[in-house]
């Protein structure tokens, strides 16, 4: 056993059950074994490994856990948020995605990063949350990424009610409109030609989706804002998070968007970098100056 860990409980999970995550699962399982780290498994994991031997509630994880290694893409990453990383447990990324820009580590480099993270030499990250209230409900939904007031329907426009800060901004016809983090900017939002904010902005982006106007554009404001909407006419609408839940919204019904009060801790590598993220999975250049190029 290797002292003066900084882990010493770490659960494994993935929301996907294929034979690379389970194989990725065993070689993480092998590296906290021989540095006699305890491993734990949620139940709602869908890891299948032979090494596990017992898995636990989702409660116990939380209660037990010092650290999640998300196993898979962004996807897998943001149900270990909405799960654990919620609850103030700090959430690594194991990256079997495609952009994973929330997951960080590569399979060839699992081992020798995984050991280096267990002792102690990684960085920590730390995202908002955003909440999601309907007018007259105690239930409140939770997004990392963005929360989306949507008609339901293709190409079918809604309309609706804009406030900050209980302060009238706009009222819009559209398919929809996103309210994205700064770490959603490069999720959903990206794809509408929203702009990329880097993650230590503390900013939430209001994103008109195909907006039925040509002065629309894209708004930004500070993250401890309160956005409401308020559907009107006879629009239906939907509102999603993280494209997670579909929560019907009535017209004249107030949706209230906050920040949470819990946020997420990200372990990543000390050597990982937002933009060179940012230039290796959206091509943003052929080449990289040397340290020496004026």
């Amino acid at each position: 056993m290797v002292s003066n860990l900084k882990f010493k409980n770490v659960a494994i999970y993935s929301s996907l059950n294929d034979k690379k995550v389970n194989s990725i699962a065993n070689q993480v399982i092998e590296v906290l074994s021989n540095l006699g780290i305890n491993y734990l498994s949620p139940l709602s994991s869908r890891i299948n490994s032979k090494l596990i031997k017992k898995s636990h509630t989702d409660k116990t994880i939380v209660n037990r856990s010092d650290l999640v290694i998300a196993i898979g893409g962004d996807g897998t990453l943001l149900s270990t948020a909405r799960k654990f990383g919620y609850y103030q447990i700090p959430v690594l990324g194991i990256n079997l995605g495609n952009l994973g820009f929330l997951t960080d580590i590569p399979p060839r480099d699992l081992t020798f990063m995984l050991n280096e993270i267990m002792k102690g030499s990684f960085t920590e990250d730390r995202r908002i949350f955003l909440e999601a209230k309907v007018q007259g409900t105690k239930q409140t939904f939770k997004a990392l990424n963005e929360i989306v007031l949507h008609s339901g329907s293709i190409a079918q426009l809604i309309e609706y009610d804009l406030f900050i800060d209980d302060e009238f901004v706009y009222r819009q016809k559209a398919d929809g409109l996103i309210i994205s983090t700064s770490t959603g900017s490069t999720a959903y939002s990206l794809s509408g030609n929203g702009p990329i904010i880097s993650p230590d902005v503390r900013a939430i982006t209001l994103l008109p989706m195909f907006p039925h106007s040509l002065n629309a554009r894209t708004l930004i404001t500070n993250q401890d804002r309160t956005i409401k909407l308020r559907v009107t006419g006879k629009s239906k609408a939907y509102l999603s998070m993280d494209s997670h839940n579909n929560l019907k919204v009535n017209p004249n019904e107030d949706v209230y968007i906050q920040r949470a009060d819990t946020e997420l801790t990200l372990i990543h590598p000390v050597d990982h970098s937002f933009f060179y993220s940012c230039r290796n999975k959206l091509g943003w250049s052929l080449g990289v100056p040397s340290k020496n190029t004026p």
